[in-house]
């Protein structure tokens, strides 16, 4: 079998990525993130829809605040991002790093029709243009 180049984000994209829900407490999320080595996760409701995305910046003060006081965490919910950039599974890897260029995510959820599919993140599409060079 050749072994070819990726040339789109399905062929780079994590599938059984690490999600979480809005009704995830944070320090849920803060643990996920640190074991899965993500900077970030997408939320999802009941049906995998991305309904958000939230971020080890956007948790991180109200974690520490929480700690510090002994409050109760917040929710996922409570701190998410609505306005979420996706990317399609059949975006071209080279498109996508120009994209990059500009933006800030380090993490973009892949979706199809609304539904989360993957994640794929900057390492990957770095790690794919190398490959893309040695072929």
């Amino acid at each position: 079998m050749l072994n070819r180049a990726p040339t789109v984000v399905r062929d780079i994209m994590s599938r059984d990525c690490y999600r979480v829900t809005g009704n995830t407490s944070i320090t849920t999320l803060a643990q996920g993130l640190a074991l899965h080595r993500l900077p970030g996760v997408p939320v999802v409701d009941e049906h995998d829809n991305l309904i958000g995305f939230i971020s080890e910046q956007d948790v991180l003060g109200k974690l520490l605040q929480s700690a510090y006081l002994n409050d109760e965490a917040p929710l996922v919910k409570e701190l998410m991002r609505n306005e979420v950039l996706s990317v399609s599974p059949t975006k071209s890897i080279t498109d996508l790093a120009q994209e990059m260029l500009g933006q800030k995510p380090k993490v973009y959820p892949v979706t199809e029709q609304g539904r989360l599919c993957g994640i794929v993140t900057r390492r990957d599409v770095l790690t794919a243009i190398l490959r893309m060079r040695h072929s």
